[in-house]
């Protein structure tokens, strides 16, 4: 009998720390959210503009005896797998690796000018697409099978690398870039980042060289910023520079309201002239409900004089 009881625990101490190494910790995100644009994004069926947020979010995480962690998140958009990716980390920092979507280094920086809703150049889409009919932006770089790695906070200051492998469908070579963030501990509420990114464009194989520069500032309910990028293409004709500015005023602790701006020059001479974005936006939270919209317009979109458009943007969103 003592035997049998012998056995009988030592097979539920193995099972329960084969339960604690392996436990994980699982939630399912999404939110309930409406939303009425006038420009095309929501104008799926019979040109409705109203449409609904279709997104879930599936989050898996846990630690490894050796102190490991490890993440891994599974987005169904549309009824589509969209988004998905895998994190390790530690007192290292953290690599992600993004089978789909995610940003780059330079990517999550593209313009970080400060705004209550969305950027000067967003919502305006005259065709519905988001990937034409839509004012120019120097971005990073994008493709599946990504890697970005995030330093550990080093007296303020965080590094993030992101590397996309050679024959990915968006570059023709390895894609690179880095950006670095400092928040200095002497002077509260300034950010300032630089970023860099490099790759060889198919069409050619001409190197796209792009930098990006960036400060922020809140002090009093008020959050300024400016940040110029630029883009340095072996082919002088498509170079582009951009700068862009941004203020939000926290009227108290639920509403805020914003302006900003984005001007974008192309160097391919006469023919083309600047774009220009400007963009008025608010939010404001009431309990567990957000009401946020965006007034937006762009002039010479995409560079072409008098191609210009308007347009306004409003969610309404439940946090539950």
């Amino acid at each position: 009998m003592n035997n049998l009881k012998k056995i009988g625990l030592s097979a539920l101490a193995g099972s329960l720390a084969t339960f604690s190494v392996n436990a994980a910790d699982f939630s399912v995100s999404g939110s309930a959210s409406l939303t009425y644009d006038d420009t095309n994004r929501g104008k799926g069926v019979n040109g409705n503009a109203f449409s609904m947020g279709n997104s879930l979010g599936f989050n898996a995480s846990g630690e490894t005896d050796g102190g490991l962690g490890v993440a891994v998140y599974y987005e169904i958009d549309d009824d589509v797998m969209d988004d998905y990716d895998m994190t390790l980390s530690g007192d290292w920092g953290s690599l992600k690796f993004h089978g789909s979507g995610g940003s780059t280094a330079f990517g999550a920086v593209d313009d970080v000018t400060p705004n209550a809703y969305e950027e000067a150049w967003d919502i305006i889409d005259t065709d519905g697409t988001a990937t034409s009919g839509s004012p120019t932006v120097i971005g990073g770089g994008s493709g599946a099978n990504m890697f970005v790695y995030t330093s550990p906070d080093f007296g303020g200051a965080t590094l993030k690398a992101a590397l996309v492998p050679s024959g990915n469908a968006a570059a023709a070579d390895t894609y690179t870039d880095f950006a670095i963030a400092v928040s200095p501990e002497a002077v509260e509420g300034l950010t300032i980042g630089y970023a860099i990114s490099n790759n060889t464009v198919a069409a050619g194989g001409k190197d796209n060289d792009k930098s990006n520069m960036y400060i922020k500032y809140a002090i009093s309910g008020f959050t300024v910023g400016a940040q110029a990028v630029d883009a340095d293409h072996d082919t002088a004709s498509s170079s582009q520079e951009s700068v862009a500015y941004g203020v939000t005023y926290a009227v108290n602790d639920d509403f805020s309201i914003g302006y900003s701006y984005h001007e974008l020059e192309f160097d391919s001479g006469a023919s083309l002239s600047d774009q220009e974005s400007t963009g008025v936006s608010a939010s404001y939270t009431m309990g567990g409900m957000t009401i946020a919209g965006a007034m937006n317009e762009v002039d010479n979109m995409d560079g072409t004089p008098t191609n210009d458009f308007e347009g306004y943007e409003f969610n309404l969103s439940f946090a539950f």
